[in-house]
């Protein structure tokens, strides 16, 4: 996959004479199946992102050569870049579908726009994948703030300025997997039931390959939110150990993919470099403090 975006024309708008543009889709029918490419054709209209090209393919049924198909799948929800759930790969860069402006796109390949899935995550249908491995590494890293009840307690811990703005920095994360697509070090797993073997069985060797494989990016910036907040840091030991086990901060090769094709620009290798400084002073005290 090519993190890279293409350079860019300084126009953003296709000349006026282009109505039509082709929509090229790697599809696949269901998980563990074959992939295959198929080519839409999709009227021009002003201001079309990802999602209007995709609407626009379901409502016509057919492709490019007249043959009548089913609706393209995709996921989406917020419509404006929040809820993570749009992530493909768009012209070669793996980006969110409802930011993803077809003016932008044609500049950049014209004549016609590519999506594919994310190839790091399984794919469900089409560009529909199974993004359920981020969340259990969520639960591995304990990515919230323990409270002890839901009774109105006062006021917490102050922050400063400078943390508050730290933290809101990394809470824009929105487990969209654009920093794990491209990163070297994330690797796919997807695995399939083995004959015999319980649904529990099953979801308990996959939570095992999910701990042992890297992490990635997104995580470690979590563990830097939840530790650096005041309530937080009462439960930074546990994080830590979570991000020295295997498929930790260690296995960071420091490519540094994540922080170029990040939607949220969240500072990730400053917080991979601030983890690494903790989890090393983390394994010391745990070698000397017994």
């Amino acid at each position: 996959m090519t993190t890279d975006p293409s350079p860019l024309a300084t126009r953003h708008s296709p000349p006026a004479t282009i109505r039509k543009f082709d929509a090229v889709v790697l599809r696949q029918d269901g998980p563990a199946q074959s992939s295959y490419w198929e080519r839409h054709t999709v009227e021009y209209e002003a201001d079309m992102n990802c999602i209007s090209v995709l609407q626009k393919i379901a409502a016509q049924g057919l492709t490019a050569e007249g043959r009548a198909v089913a609706p393209v799948a995709w996921d989406c929800n917020c419509l404006e870049e929040v809820c993570g759930a749009c992530t493909m790969v768009i012209n070669g860069r793996v980006r969110q579908a409802c930011t993803a402006l077809v003016d932008k796109l044609l500049d950049e390949r014209p004549g016609e726009i590519e999506l594919r899935p994310m190839s790091k995550f399984p794919v469900v249908r089409d560009l529909v994948v199974d993004r359920s491995r981020m969340f259990e590494t969520m639960k591995k890293i304990n990515a919230w703030l323990p409270v002890d009840s839901y009774d109105d307690l006062g006021p917490g811990p102050r922050q400063s300025q400078e943390q508050q703005q730290v933290a809101y920095t990394l809470s824009k994360c929105m487990t969209c997997g654009c920093c794990l697509e491209a990163c070297p070090q994330y690797l796919k797993i997807d695995l399939t039931r083995l004959p015999g073997e319980s649904g529990e069985e099953f979801h308990r060797r996959q939570r095992e390959e999910y701990d042992r494989s890297f992490m990635g990016a997104f995580a470690i910036a979590l563990v830097d939110m939840h530790d650096s907040n005041p309530i937080g840091a009462m439960n930074a030991g546990q994080r830590l150990d979570a991000l020295i086990d295997e498929g930790g901060i260690q296995v960071c090769g420091n490519a540094q993919n994540c922080v170029r094709v990040c939607p949220k620009e969240i500072p990730l290798t400053t917080s991979i470099g601030r983890m690494g400084r903790a989890a090393t002073l983390h394994t010391l005290k745990k070698i000397f403090d017994r």
